[in-house]
């Protein structure tokens, strides 16, 4: 073979690994499934052992397949938004999915897909937390019979919601 169709060979190789690369990390969180706290897991935010409050776990995946486990949506999102803290040289792009535990059904769901219930009478491992619930119409009645007080997507989330909680 000659040297020039070796190489019009060896960087049409490249080209297609890179192209699988990309398509392979694009696709991958999309079928991420949430993972299962060991006895060893404890919250980065708190120190609590995470398996002890199996109805309350949130979990953050990161892209090159690390999971952090959390007691409760609102160490999820202290954590999520103090990345420079907890997991220096992180960002949020390295993030591949969020998943908090659902109240009613206690299985988990991608953050993302949730709503939160925030100022309820229910209270969570660490105290006042938000609440995930399945769909609006859930998050409504979850909030009309524990007294909440808003209702609010992942995205709409922010440091001072959090804030108040404590």
């Amino acid at each position: 073979m000659s040297t020039k169709k070796h190489t019009r060979l060896h960087i049409a190789s490249c080209l297609a690994v890179l192209f699988l690369l990309l398509v392979l990390d694009v696709s991958w969180g999309e079928d991420l499934l949430p993972g299962k706290p060991s006895r060893q897991d404890k919250c980065p935010v708190c120190g609590m052992f995470v398996y002890k409050y199996p109805d309350w776990v949130g979990e953050i995946v990161f892209k090159n397949g690390k999971r952090v486990f959390f007691d409760g949506a609102k160490d999820l999102f202290k954590y999520y938004f103090d990345l420079k803290k907890y997991a220096p040289g992180s960002s949020i792009e390295d993030i591949a999915a969020a998943f908090v535990s659902e109240y009613y059904a206690m299985k988990p769901i991608k953050a993302e897909d949730c709503f939160f219930v925030i100022g309820s009478d229910v209270y969570g491992p660490m105290g006042r937390e938000l609440i995930p619930l399945s769909s609006a119409t859930d998050a409504e009645t979850f909030m009309s019979d524990h007294k909440g007080k808003t209702i609010l997507k992942f995205r709409d989330v922010t440091r001072e919601t959090i804030e108040k909680l404590d």
